[in-house]
């Protein structure tokens, strides 16, 4: 078995899912590099895993989130300068066989993480 990397977007001031929501995907490191620029669907995720099976490798990566942009498309008045901008959640990675899926419920002004399944 190999592992994967997953996440979802919930609105929580809408109780719905965060469509077209941008997410970039960094690996951490010596060097901080971008590994994929990605939109949340309809349904608050993306069409495919984050890193599939045999492209998880152990260490941390940092996913970045960025919600004053979508709540500037939902005509949410989040101003020029929002609470929440960009969101960055940073986690590690050590067992590359194991399912790693990184939601994010959030609003304009507080977010939530966790680690799901």
């Amino acid at each position: 078995m190999s592992g994967k990397l997953t996440t979802h977007v919930l609105d929580i001031s809408k109780g719905l899912p965060a469509k077209n929501l941008k997410i970039e995907l960094w690996r951490l490191g010596p060097e901080r590099s971008l590994i994929k620029i990605v939109s949340t669907n309809s349904d608050g995720r993306v069409d495919a895993p984050l890193l599939a099976e045999g492209q998880v490798e152990s260490g941390e990566y940092e996913l970045v989130f960025y919600v004053a942009d979508y709540f500037r498309e939902q005509s949410v008045g989040v101003g020029e300068t929002p609470f929440l901008d960009k969101v960055p959640i940073r986690f590690g990675i050590a067992d590359t066989n194991s399912h790693y899926h990184v939601p994010l419920l959030v609003a304009p002004g507080g977010y939530s993480t966790y680690r799901g399944s």
